[in-house]
């Protein structure tokens, strides 16, 4: 398989499974469904951290040359700050919208609206993903395997979050499953777009990697793991350091040699 096919073929995976598995789990009830998403999380979490790790990063410091380490922990550094940026950003979005009264006329407006941000901010965030895989893939079969199995893992839970919005916002469920799938399926653009750009700038490709790395890092420590804290139960932590670990593991396992 060529390594434009390989991208398409797991940028197109990840996407229609995302929207379909977070379709599924909303129609789960409640109490079941608020007993699996926490496990999704951690296991999620330990993959991420295991194909930033374990995968892209050392073949980011690989492909750079002696000497060019320096760069590749820059890159990653740009790479983080970047993203707590575009977080801030979404953060200082939703402040802002909590400044009407409550009123039910606005907050039918309210919901609207943020179901709208959440479908542009989604659709953005999947071609971002979309240009992680292209870059791994570009770099090496094994590593785009792992980088594309991390990516899709982690989008499920952020795709659940994604439908309930566009749910509660009032619109029909057909409706919303279909709105998320075509949000989901940007990643192939990005994957299309970054695939022909890489090409002609072989040279920073490992600093793609690197960047690519940083945004797994990012997700794993900012976003999931102070969520995983909010339990501190000893049955509890004990199930998400087993999860983190089974993710890992399964990360380690895809990239053997």
């Amino acid at each position: 398989m060529s390594v434009l096919a390989s991208i398409l073929a797991f940028t197109t995976l990840g996407g229609i499974a995302s929207a379909a598995v977070a379709g599924a789990v909303l129609l789960l009830p409640a109490p079941t469904r608020s007993r699996f998403l926490p496990h999704l999380v951690s296991f999620a979490t330990g993959a991420l951290l295991g194909a930033a790790l374990l995968g892209l990063l050392p073949e980011a410091l690989e492909r750079a040359g002696p000497g060019r380490g320096a760069a590749v922990g820059l890159a990653v550094t740009a790479g983080i700050l970047l993203f707590f940026i575009l977080e801030k950003l979404m953060l200082w979005r939703h402040s802002h919208e909590g400044e009407f009264h409550d009123h039910d006329l606005l907050q039918l407006q309210r919901d609207k609206a943020s179901a709208m941000v959440v479908l542009l901010g989604d659709g953005i965030h999947n071609a971002l993903d979309g240009v992680l895989i292209a870059a791994a893939f570009m770099t090496s079969t094994q590593l785009g395997m792992v980088t594309g199995v991390a990516v899709i893992v982690h989008e499920i839970p952020q795709e659940v979050g994604s439908f309930a919005v566009l749910l509660n916002s009032g619109m029909a469920r057909g409706r919303a499953l279909l709105l998320n799938l075509f949000s989901s399926l940007t990643s192939i653009l990005g994957g299309i777009l970054a695939y022909y750009a890489l090409r002609q700038a072989l040279g920073v490709l490992p600093f793609a990697v690197a960047i690519a790395a940083a945004s797994l890092l990012y997700v794993a420590m900012a976003d999931l793991i102070p969520g995983l804290h909010r339990r501190a139960d000893m049955e509890a932590s004990v199930a998400q350091v087993l999860l983190i670990s089974l993710g890992i593991g399964l990360i380690a396992w895809i990239g053997r040699d």
